[in-house]
C-alpha cells in the first residue's frame, strides 16, 4: 500500500492543479484535515479494465472526475493514433450526474489529438452507442455510465471497432497508454466550440437512433401479435435513457396501453425514488408496483439508467405481480424464440446460442431440444459480443439466434454487440401477448419448462467489501479457496473444480485435468452432485465478491430448500 507521505503529496498536487471544476475545489478543501478521506481518494488510481473506469464521483485519482476522464481519453487517443492513420470515436452518455460533462470532456481531448468525436446531442442507451460505433465506421466508442450503480457513481466504458466492449488484450494495451499520461501535464484539450467549428466534434443525427430502432423492430418473432392479443404494460426507465426508445419500439409493434411511472419518467441522476436503480431488485419496482394496482397491466418492465438491462415482473394469480429473475426471463425468451422460429421454419440450419458460465444450465437443456450449439463464455457481455463478431467473420452472423446472461442482459440480432434493454422490452411484450393468446401466463410457461427440463433455482450472494481494506479481503478470500478447496458442501460432494485463472478443470473423482479454453479470469467453479454447484468471482465493476449458486430438486420447493442449505454453507466457507 502507498505510504501516507506519498498520498499527501498527491493530494497537494490536486489542490494546486484541479482548478476547473468548482465541486472538486470545495471537496478537496473539505477533506484537508481528514487523513482517512484523503487516503480513500488517493491510495490507488481507478483501474481501467475491460469495463473501462467506474467509481464514485469526486476528487482524486480513485474517483470519477474531469481529470481522470481526460487522462483515460488521452491514453485511448494515443492508442488509436498508434494503430490508425486516422480515427473516429462515437460517444454517448446516460442521465447520471456529470455524464454530459464527462462526455464533452472526452470529445475535447479526442479533438485536440486530431481524432473525430461523434457525440449524441442527448442521453442515449448503451446499445445505441454500440450500434453507432459500427454504423459510423468508428475505431472506438465511449459510453459514460455506471449502469445500475447508486447515484454517487459514474463510469467510462470503452468499445472497439466491432461495437463490442474492449476485451482483455485491447483494454490492457489502452491501460499501458493511460499509465504513461501525466494527469495534469500530459493531456491535450481543445475548446469545445472551436472543435465543433473545425469539424472535429460532430453531432450524431437523430436519424441514427431511428435506424437503430428499425433494426430492433426486425427482431420480432411474431409480427402483429400485439394487435391480435393486446396487453397492458407498466414501464419505468428508472430516470434513465430508456424512456424514449423503449416507448417508441413498443408503439411500433402495437402495444397501445403503456403506463410510464411518472416519478421515474424523466432523466434524473439522483434517482430520488430508486437510490439503487437496479432492475434486478424489488426496490426498483416499488413505484411501478403501486401504479400496477391501479392499471392492472399484464407485465411490468424496468430498464436501468443506460438501458442495457431489463427487469420484468409479470401478473400471477389475482393480479399479484412477481419478479422474474434474469435466468427465468432469458430461458423464457430462448424457448419462445426457438420454438416459434422452428414452427415458422426460420431457424438457421446451425443455430448458435451464447450465454455466460454463471447463467442457468436450463438454457443448455432448452437449446439441446432444438439442436442449438451453446457457447459458454466468461462473465461479461463483451465476451458474448466477441463470439457474435467471430460468427460474422465466418459468414455465419445469421446463425446467431439469442444471447443472455443471468444479470438481466439479453440480445437478439447482430446489429449491436452489447446487451440491449430495448430489444428485450420488445420481445418480452411480444412473448407475453403470444402466450396470452393461448390463455397462458409467463409463470405457467416457465413451470412447463421446469417440468420438461428439470427444476433449477439460482441464488446470488453479493458480499460487499468497501475501501482499501476491502480489496485486500477479497484477494484473501479467493486465495483461501484455492489453497483449501472444499471436498463437500451442504452434504454434496464436489465432483469437479474449475479454476479459470489457472485455466484448469479437475475431475476430483478421476484426477483428470482438462484445459479451459477461455481467457484467464479470477473465477472459481465448484460442480456438485445432482447438477448443483456454485461459482465465485470478484466483480469487475464493484467492490464485491459474487457467488452464483445453482440448486436442483424434484420440484421448486425442494430446489429452494437445497438453495437455502447451499447458501448458508457457502457463506460460512467464505466467512461472509
Amino acid at each position: 500500500m502507498m505510504d501516507m507521505s506519498a498520498i499527501a503529496e498527491k493530494y497537494n498536487l490536486w489542490v494546486e492543479n484541479a482548478k476547473e471544476d468548482p465541486d472538486l475545489i470545495s471537496e478537496l478543501e473539505s477533506i484537508r484535515y481528514s487523513r482517512a478521506e484523503i487516503y480513500e481518494r488517493f491510495y490507488r488510481e481507478l483501474e481501467f479494465g475491460t469495463g473501462g473506469l467506474r467509481g464514485i464521483i469526486g476528487a482524486g485519482e480513485n474517483r470519477m472526475n474531469i481529470y481522470t476522464v481526460r487522462r483515460a481519453t488521452q491514453g485511448l487517443a494515443d492508442y488509436l493514433k498508434d494503430r490508425y492513420d486516422s480515427a473516429a470515436v462515437a460517444i454517448s452518455y446516460d442521465s447520471r450526474i456529470k455524464s454530459d460533462l464527462f462526455a464533452a470532456e472526452a470529445a475535447r481531448v479526442l479533438a485536440a489529438n486530431g481524432i473525430k468525436a461523434h457525440i449524441f446531442t442527448e442521453i442515449n442507451p448503451t446499445p445505441v452507442l454500440s450500434f453507432a460505433v459500427r454504423r459510423l465506421d468508428c475505431q472506438a466508442g465511449i459510453m459514460i455510465t455506471a449502469s445500475h450503480n447508486p447515484s454517487e457513481y459514474n463510469g467510462y466504458k470503452c468499445y472497439g471497432p466491432d461495437g463490442c466492449q474492449m476485451t482483455d488484450n485491447d483494454a490492457s494495451e489502452v491501460t499501458g497508454y493511460i499509465r504513461k499520461v501525466d494527469i495534469f501535464g500530459g493531456v491535450k484539450v481543445m475548446d469545445y466550440d472551436a472543435a465543433v467549428k473545425s469539424g472535429l466534434i460532430l453531432k450524431i443525427s437523430d436519424s441514427l437512433v431511428y435506424e437503430f430502432l428499425s433494426n430492433v423492430e426486425k427482431q420480432q418473432v411474431n409480427p402483429g401479435i400485439l394487435k391480435k392479443s393486446p396487453i397492458k404494460v407498466v414501464y419505468t426507465p428508472l430516470n434513465g435513457t430508456g424512456n424514449k426508445p423503449v416507448r417508441e419500439i413498443l408503439r411500433r409493434i402495437g402495444v397501445e396501453e403503456v403506463s410510464v411511472v411518472p416519478e421515474q419518467e424523466l432523466p434524473d441522476g439522483n434517482f430520488p425514488t430508486a437510490p439503487y436503480p437496479n432492475p434486478e431488485t424489488r426496490e426498483a419496482f416499488e413505484c411501478a408496483m403501486r401504479l400496477a394496482k391501479e392499471k392492472k397491466p399484464d407485465i411490468l418492465l424496468a430498464t436501468d439508467p443506460d438501458c442495457d438491462r431489463l427487469g420484468v415482473a409479470a401478473a400471477a394469480v389475482g393480479w399479484d405481480y412477481r419478479l422474474l429473475t434474469g435466468n427465468e426471463v432469458g430461458c423464457l425468451l430462448l424457448d419462445y424464440i426457438l420454438s416459434c422460429r422452428k414452427k415458422a421454419n426460420t431457424l438457421p440450419k446451425n443455430p448458435v446460442v451464447i450465454k455466460t458460465i454463471v447463467t442457468s444450465e436450463l438454457a443448455n437443456r432448452i437449446a439441446e431440444k432444438y439442436g442449438c450449439e451453446v457457447r459458454d463464455v466468461l462473465t461479461g457481455f463483451k465476451y458474448i459480443g466477441e463470439q457474435i463478431t467471430l460468427l460474422e467473420k465466418q459468414g455465419r452472423a445469421s446463425d446467431f439466434v439469442f444471447a443472455f446472461e443471468e444479470s438481466y442482459g439479453y440480445l437478439a440480432g447482430d446489429h449491436v454487440r452489447d446487451k440491449d434493454g430495448v430489444v428485450a422490452s420488445m420481445l418480452v411484450c411480444e412473448m407475453t401477448a403470444y402466450y396470452k393468446s393461448q390463455g397462458k401466463t409467463l409463470f405457467a410457461v416457465l413451470d412447463g419448462l421446469y417440468r420438461e427440463h428439470g427444476f433449477y433455482r439460482h441464488t446470488l450472494i453479493n458480499a460487499a467489501f468497501e475501501g482499501a481494506q476491502g480489496m485486500e479481503t477479497m484477494k484473501q478470500i479467493m486465495a483461501g479457496l484455492r489453497d483449501s478447496r472444499p471436498k463437500e458442501v451442504a452434504g454434496l460432494k464436489v465432483l469437479r473444480y474449475l479454476d479459470y485463472l489457472e485455466s484448469k478443470e479437475i475431475d476430483l473423482q478421476t484426477g483428470e485435468i482438462k484445459e479451459i479454453n477461455l481467457p484467464k479470469s479470477d473465477v472459481l467453479s465448484f460442480r456438485l452432485e445432482g447438477d448443483a454447484g456454485f461459482i465465485v468471482r470478484p466483480s469487475g465493476t464493484e467492490p464485491k465478491i459474487k457467488v452464483y449458486i445453482t440448486s436442483t430438486g424434484a420440484d421448486l420447493e425442494k430446489a429452494g430448500q437445497m438453495a437455502e442449505w447451499l447458501t448458508a454453507e457457502v457463506k460460512k466457507l467464505l466467512n461472509v
